[in-house]
């Protein structure tokens, strides 16, 4: 999962964009509006987490533009204006939920995985595909009924893959919604989580690497690579 914090106070942003990491959740902050809606341009983001007191175009004019584009992706309002009204006003403008500050970050990290749970209502909670069963929201692997530990890296770039279903995921796609905006494109961070993960998970191997082109799950009738 891919997150926008947009708050204009750098040491919040920076605890919550850390601790989001911790979660195995990656984070991009915009420090004001402008930031904010040049990142949505250019990055495909899963959910966004919203100040609403922000220098520019306000917190309000971002969940406008989140709205408009049609994108679907769920507001989350994290806000010091806590008055019903206001509470009343956010809904109105498009936010999925809202919370006041200050707040509990565990709270915080429960809100973001119920929204991205409800965006992806279409699909089960939990994924199971040749043999794995992932679960995102408590963050457990098995494989063949065998729990496997990973990292929350080795995890992230799994639950993408997965997600993919059977489907080719390049290493540009993955460093971009495993990672965050400050991951190195020429990095070979990629391969090397991805071969530990291979070896996490055990043989025979299920993530196969397609040359030249990126990685996927092996499917039974998929073909190897």
């Amino acid at each position: 999962m891919r997150v926008l914090i947009v708050e204009d106070e750098p040491f919040l942003a920076e605890a919550v964009r850390d601790g989001l990491r911790l979660e195995a959740i990656a984070a991009d902050i915009a420090g004001d509006g402008d930031a904010a809606l040049e990142l949505l341009s250019i990055n495909a983001y899963d959910l966004a987490v919203l100040d609403r007191d922000i220098p520019g175009p306000s917190g309000d004019d971002v969940a406008r533009h989140i709205v408009a584009s049609g994108s679907g992706m769920p507001i989350l309002m994290l806000t010091a204006a806590d008055r019903l009204d206001d509470k009343v006003s956010g809904f109105g403008l498009g936010a999925d939920d809202y919370l006041t500050k200050p707040f509990e970050f565990q709270e915080l990290v429960l809100r973001i995985r119920a929204l991205d749970r409800r965006r992806a209502h279409n699909r089960p909670p939990v994924r199971e595909i040749a043999g794995l069963r992932l679960d995102p929201f408590r963050r457990e692997v098995y494989r063949d009924g065998r729990y496997v530990a990973l990292t929350r890296k080795q995890f992230a770039v799994l639950e993408v893959l997965v997600a993919a279903e059977g489907g080719v995921v390049s290493a540009e796609d993955l460093l971009a919604r495993a990672w965050d905006e400050n991951a190195d494109p020429f990095t070979n961070a990629v391969r090397i989580t991805v071969s530990a993960l291979r070896k996490r998970l055990g043989e025979p191997w299920v993530i196969a690497t397609v040359a030249g082109v990126g990685y996927r799950i092996d499917t039974p009738g998929g073909g190897h690579a």
